[in-house]
């Protein structure tokens, strides 16, 4: 390495921090414009509403339960008999 390369080498390394430093400061954003305000949630808690008596009550239909259309005795309806 010659004697004149060491200035230029240190001219170039003073240029390109620079360089970076501005183009990092115009990319990335200040901590000023980091703030952002969130909604905030309300705590689960343990207690439960009932639910509408318009909709469940005793009278309601009950959608669990066996529905049979017809009387069937064919125990095994897939064997092929009847």
């Amino acid at each position: 390495m010659k004697q004149k390369d060491l200035p230029l080498i240190i001219i170039v390394v003073v240029v390109s921090a620079i360089f970076s430093f501005v183009i990092s400061n115009i990319l990335f954003a200040s901590p000023k414009d980091r703030k952002t305000k969130v909604e905030v949630v309300s705590p689960i808690t343990s207690d439960f509403n009932q639910p509408d008596q318009k909709y469940f009550n005793a009278q309601s239909v009950n959608p669990t339960q066996l529905i049979q259309i017809g009387d069937s005795n064919n125990q095994q309806p897939f064997n092929g008999s009847q």
